[in-house]
Protein backbone atom coordinates (compact mmCIF):
# COMPACT_ATOMS: atom_id res chain seq x y z
CA UNK A 1 0.00 0.00 0.00
CA UNK A 2 0.95 3.67 -0.63
CA UNK A 3 0.99 6.41 1.72
CA UNK A 4 0.97 10.13 1.26
CA UNK A 5 1.84 12.15 3.95
CA UNK A 6 0.31 15.82 4.70
CA UNK A 7 1.76 17.44 7.38
CA UNK A 8 5.39 17.23 8.86
CA UNK A 9 5.41 18.98 12.07
CA UNK A 10 6.45 18.05 15.49
CA UNK A 11 4.56 14.83 15.07
CA UNK A 12 3.90 14.27 11.37
CA UNK A 13 7.50 14.06 10.76
CA UNK A 14 8.74 10.63 13.04
CA UNK A 15 4.89 9.82 12.59
CA UNK A 16 5.74 9.63 8.31
CA UNK A 17 9.54 8.25 8.97
CA UNK A 18 8.06 5.15 11.37
CA UNK A 19 6.27 4.61 8.07
CA UNK A 20 9.34 4.82 6.22
CA UNK A 21 11.12 2.44 8.70
CA UNK A 22 7.87 -0.31 8.10
CA UNK A 23 8.54 0.14 4.53
CA UNK A 24 5.52 1.34 3.46
CA UNK A 25 6.25 3.34 -0.22
CA UNK A 26 6.17 7.15 0.89
CA UNK A 27 5.33 9.98 -0.37
CA UNK A 28 5.15 13.42 1.85
CA UNK A 29 4.13 17.14 1.56
CA UNK A 30 4.04 19.68 3.81
CA UNK A 31 4.09 23.79 3.11
CA UNK A 32 7.42 24.05 4.43
CA UNK A 33 8.98 22.45 2.00
CA UNK A 34 12.44 21.84 4.18
CA UNK A 35 10.78 19.53 6.31
CA UNK A 36 10.62 17.22 3.61
CA UNK A 37 14.30 16.50 3.13
CA UNK A 38 14.82 13.94 6.41
CA UNK A 39 12.11 12.01 4.76
CA UNK A 40 13.72 12.58 1.34
CA UNK A 41 16.83 10.76 3.08
CA UNK A 42 14.80 8.16 4.11
CA UNK A 43 13.68 7.17 0.69
CA UNK A 44 10.23 8.95 0.64
CA UNK A 45 9.50 10.98 -2.44
CA UNK A 46 8.07 14.75 -2.28
CA UNK A 47 5.72 16.73 -3.99
CA UNK A 48 5.02 20.40 -4.06
CA UNK A 49 1.04 20.22 -3.23
CA UNK A 50 -1.59 18.04 -2.12
CA UNK A 51 -2.83 17.51 -5.68
CA UNK A 52 0.56 16.59 -6.94
CA UNK A 53 0.70 13.75 -4.44
CA UNK A 54 -2.19 12.08 -5.85
CA UNK A 55 -0.99 10.13 -8.18
CA UNK A 56 2.16 8.64 -5.91
CA UNK A 57 -0.57 6.47 -3.04
CA UNK A 58 -3.32 4.93 -3.07
CA UNK A 59 -3.83 6.06 1.00
CA UNK A 60 -3.70 9.35 2.47
CA UNK A 61 -2.61 10.87 5.70
CA UNK A 62 -3.35 14.67 6.74
CA UNK A 63 -1.61 15.51 10.10
CA UNK A 64 -2.63 19.04 10.70
CA UNK A 65 -3.29 22.18 13.04
CA UNK A 66 -7.01 21.99 12.89
CA UNK A 67 -10.67 21.87 10.77
CA UNK A 68 -9.51 24.81 7.98
CA UNK A 69 -6.19 23.44 7.44
CA UNK A 70 -7.81 20.09 7.08
CA UNK A 71 -10.34 21.29 4.94
CA UNK A 72 -8.58 23.47 2.45
CA UNK A 73 -5.94 20.20 1.97
CA UNK A 74 -8.87 18.04 1.02
CA UNK A 75 -10.92 20.65 -0.67
CA UNK A 76 -9.50 24.05 -1.24
CA UNK A 77 -7.52 25.09 -4.78
CA UNK A 78 -5.49 22.49 -5.79
CA UNK A 79 -6.41 20.16 -2.84
CA UNK A 80 -6.79 16.09 -2.26
CA UNK A 81 -10.15 15.55 -3.59
CA UNK A 82 -10.84 17.09 -6.97
CA UNK A 83 -7.94 14.19 -7.99
CA UNK A 84 -8.12 10.94 -5.96
CA UNK A 85 -9.22 8.00 -7.38
CA UNK A 86 -12.64 6.28 -6.57
CA UNK A 87 -11.35 3.74 -3.70
CA UNK A 88 -8.65 5.69 -2.40
CA UNK A 89 -8.64 6.59 1.66
CA UNK A 90 -8.36 9.50 3.28
CA UNK A 91 -6.94 9.39 7.00
CA UNK A 92 -6.63 12.32 8.90
CA UNK A 93 -5.10 11.81 12.05
CA UNK A 94 -5.14 15.54 13.10
CA UNK A 95 -7.29 16.96 15.89
CA UNK A 96 -10.42 18.75 14.03
CA UNK A 97 -14.09 19.37 14.83
CA UNK A 98 -15.86 15.99 15.05
CA UNK A 99 -19.39 17.63 12.79
CA UNK A 100 -16.74 18.81 10.38
CA UNK A 101 -14.96 15.26 10.28
CA UNK A 102 -18.89 13.16 9.33
CA UNK A 103 -18.93 16.71 6.44
CA UNK A 104 -15.57 15.41 5.12
CA UNK A 105 -16.56 11.87 4.80
CA UNK A 106 -19.73 12.67 3.18
CA UNK A 107 -18.48 14.82 0.83
CA UNK A 108 -15.53 12.63 0.14
CA UNK A 109 -18.13 9.59 0.21
CA UNK A 110 -19.42 11.49 -2.64
CA UNK A 111 -16.35 10.88 -4.80
CA UNK A 112 -15.95 7.29 -3.94
CA UNK A 113 -13.31 7.96 -1.46
CA UNK A 114 -13.38 6.45 1.60
CA UNK A 115 -12.40 8.68 5.55
CA UNK A 116 -11.48 7.43 8.36
CA UNK A 117 -10.74 9.67 11.51
CA UNK A 118 -7.97 9.04 13.47
CA UNK A 119 -6.70 11.23 16.42
CA UNK A 120 -3.45 10.29 18.14
CA UNK A 121 -2.72 10.54 22.14
CA UNK A 122 1.23 10.08 23.08
CA UNK A 123 2.70 13.80 22.17
CA UNK A 124 6.25 13.73 20.40
CA UNK A 125 7.75 10.71 22.19
CA UNK A 126 5.07 8.87 21.17
CA UNK A 127 5.30 9.51 17.56
CA UNK A 128 9.23 8.83 17.43
CA UNK A 129 8.74 5.81 19.15
CA UNK A 130 5.36 4.75 17.41
CA UNK A 131 4.17 4.30 20.84
CA UNK A 132 0.78 5.97 20.03
CA UNK A 133 -2.60 5.63 20.79
CA UNK A 134 -4.58 5.97 17.72
CA UNK A 135 -8.97 6.56 17.87
CA UNK A 136 -10.27 5.38 14.65
CA UNK A 137 -13.66 6.57 13.94
CA UNK A 138 -15.40 5.62 10.11
CA UNK A 139 -16.13 2.46 8.38
CA UNK A 140 -15.01 -0.76 10.12
CA UNK A 141 -13.92 -2.70 7.24
CA UNK A 142 -11.64 0.14 6.20
CA UNK A 143 -10.29 0.51 9.47
CA UNK A 144 -9.42 -3.33 9.14
CA UNK A 145 -7.49 -2.55 5.63
CA UNK A 146 -5.50 0.38 7.21
CA UNK A 147 -4.91 -1.65 10.78
CA UNK A 148 -1.16 -2.41 9.64
CA UNK A 149 -0.19 1.42 8.38
CA UNK A 150 -1.46 2.13 12.26
CA UNK A 151 0.12 -0.67 14.01
CA UNK A 152 3.35 1.32 12.49
CA UNK A 153 2.56 4.36 14.42
CA UNK A 154 0.77 3.62 17.45
CA UNK A 155 0.77 0.27 20.29
CA UNK A 156 -2.65 1.17 21.33
CA UNK A 157 -5.18 1.37 18.13
CA UNK A 158 -8.98 1.17 19.50
CA UNK A 159 -11.88 1.26 16.40
CA UNK A 160 -14.50 3.29 17.77
CA UNK A 161 -17.23 3.85 15.69
CA UNK A 162 -18.55 5.54 12.88
CA UNK A 163 -17.08 8.41 11.23
CA UNK A 164 -16.73 11.59 13.87
CA UNK A 165 -16.09 8.87 16.89
CA UNK A 166 -12.15 9.23 16.75
CA UNK A 167 -12.72 12.64 17.13
CA UNK A 168 -15.17 12.77 20.27
CA UNK A 169 -12.86 10.46 21.76
CA UNK A 170 -10.10 12.29 21.41
CA UNK A 171 -11.40 15.45 23.03
CA UNK A 172 -12.33 13.10 26.03
CA UNK A 173 -8.51 12.35 26.25
CA UNK A 174 -8.13 15.92 25.99
CA UNK A 175 -10.57 16.82 28.70
CA UNK A 176 -9.41 13.90 31.07
CA UNK A 177 -5.31 14.69 29.88
CA UNK A 178 -5.93 18.53 30.86
CA UNK A 179 -7.11 18.02 34.30
CA UNK A 180 -4.80 15.86 35.17
CA UNK A 181 -2.31 18.45 33.86
CA UNK A 182 -3.86 21.14 35.75
CA UNK A 183 -3.32 18.83 39.04
CA UNK A 184 0.18 18.19 38.40
CA UNK A 185 0.94 21.81 37.86
CA UNK A 186 -0.65 22.76 41.29
CA UNK A 187 1.24 19.87 42.43
CA UNK A 188 4.58 21.32 41.55
CA UNK A 189 3.80 24.52 42.66
CA UNK A 190 2.15 23.47 45.99
CA UNK A 191 5.38 21.06 46.65
CA UNK A 192 8.41 24.03 45.82
CA UNK A 193 6.66 26.16 47.90
CA UNK A 194 6.64 24.03 50.64
CA UNK A 195 10.18 23.54 50.61
CA UNK A 196 9.68 19.85 49.80
CA UNK A 197 12.51 18.11 47.24
CA UNK A 198 10.87 17.57 43.65
CA UNK A 199 12.13 14.72 42.83
CA UNK A 200 11.05 13.02 45.62
CA UNK A 201 7.75 14.18 45.52
CA UNK A 202 7.36 12.81 42.11
CA UNK A 203 8.69 9.47 43.43
CA UNK A 204 6.31 9.54 46.30
CA UNK A 205 2.65 10.85 44.39
CA UNK A 206 3.54 8.97 41.36
CA UNK A 207 3.39 5.39 43.44
CA UNK A 208 0.19 6.21 44.91
CA UNK A 209 -3.71 7.15 44.41
CA UNK A 210 -2.88 10.52 41.91
CA UNK A 211 -0.25 9.06 40.08
CA UNK A 212 -1.12 9.88 36.24
CA UNK A 213 1.27 10.10 33.33
CA UNK A 214 1.03 13.76 33.29
CA UNK A 215 2.33 13.55 36.67
CA UNK A 216 5.25 10.98 35.82
CA UNK A 217 5.73 12.11 32.52
CA UNK A 218 5.47 16.12 32.51
CA UNK A 219 6.11 16.33 36.58
CA UNK A 220 9.93 16.08 35.76
CA UNK A 221 9.83 18.65 33.06
CA UNK A 222 8.10 20.99 35.42
CA UNK A 223 10.45 20.35 38.05
CA UNK A 224 13.33 21.10 35.83
CA UNK A 225 11.70 23.89 33.59
CA UNK A 226 12.01 22.17 30.74
CA UNK A 227 9.20 23.79 28.57
CA UNK A 228 10.44 22.65 24.99
CA UNK A 229 7.04 21.52 22.79
CA UNK A 230 6.15 17.76 22.54
CA UNK A 231 2.70 19.42 22.56
CA UNK A 232 2.58 22.84 22.19
CA UNK A 233 0.05 24.85 24.55
CA UNK A 234 -1.52 26.99 21.33
CA UNK A 235 -2.72 23.27 19.96
CA UNK A 236 -4.00 22.27 23.44
CA UNK A 237 -5.91 25.23 23.43
CA UNK A 238 -7.58 24.33 20.14
CA UNK A 239 -8.09 20.99 21.29
CA UNK A 240 -9.40 22.68 24.49
CA UNK A 241 -11.99 24.90 22.76
CA UNK A 242 -13.38 21.77 19.99
CA UNK A 243 -14.38 20.21 23.50
CA UNK A 244 -15.77 23.32 24.25
CA UNK A 245 -17.98 22.94 21.41
CA UNK A 246 -18.61 19.32 21.68
CA UNK A 247 -19.92 19.98 25.20
CA UNK A 248 -22.03 22.91 24.20
CA UNK A 249 -23.70 20.61 21.21
CA UNK A 250 -24.54 17.87 23.82
CA UNK A 251 -25.60 20.96 26.67
CA UNK A 252 -23.33 19.59 29.18
CA UNK A 253 -22.35 21.09 32.33
CA UNK A 254 -18.05 21.22 32.10
CA UNK A 255 -16.86 23.28 34.73
CA UNK A 256 -13.02 21.83 34.50
CA UNK A 257 -13.29 21.81 31.32
CA UNK A 258 -14.09 25.34 30.50
CA UNK A 259 -11.30 26.18 33.07
CA UNK A 260 -8.88 24.62 31.34
CA UNK A 261 -9.84 26.13 28.21
CA UNK A 262 -9.64 29.86 29.72
CA UNK A 263 -6.08 28.47 31.55
CA UNK A 264 -4.84 27.75 28.19
CA UNK A 265 -6.15 30.53 26.64
CA UNK A 266 -4.93 32.47 29.06
CA UNK A 267 -1.07 31.00 28.11
CA UNK A 268 -1.48 31.62 24.64
CA UNK A 269 -2.41 35.32 25.39
CA UNK A 270 0.86 35.58 27.85
CA UNK A 271 2.79 34.72 24.46
CA UNK A 272 3.43 31.05 25.97
CA UNK A 273 1.84 29.11 23.09
CA UNK A 274 4.46 28.06 21.32
CA UNK A 275 5.86 25.67 24.52
CA UNK A 276 4.87 22.38 25.58
CA UNK A 277 2.37 21.36 27.66
CA UNK A 278 4.07 21.65 31.32
CA UNK A 279 4.81 25.41 29.82
CA UNK A 280 1.03 26.07 31.52
CA UNK A 281 2.80 26.52 35.07
CA UNK A 282 4.84 29.18 33.92
CA UNK A 283 1.58 31.42 34.22
CA UNK A 284 2.38 31.49 38.44
CA UNK A 285 6.15 30.80 37.70
CA UNK A 286 7.49 33.18 34.82
CA UNK A 287 11.05 32.40 35.61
Amino acid sequence: MRVGFIGLGIMGAPMAANLVKAGFPLAVHDCVRERAAPLEALGARAAGSPAELAPMADLFITMLPDTPQVEAVLFGEGGLASVLSPGSIVIDMSTISPSATIEFARRLGERGVEMLDAPVSGGEPGARQGTLSIMVGGRRQIFERCLPVFEAMGSKIVYTGPNGNGQKTKLVNQVVGSLNLLAAVEGIRLARSAGLDLALTLEAVAGGAAGSWMWSNLGPKMAARDYAPGFMIKLHAKDLRLAIELVSELGLEAPGTRLCHELFEKAVAHGLGELGNPGLIRLWEPG
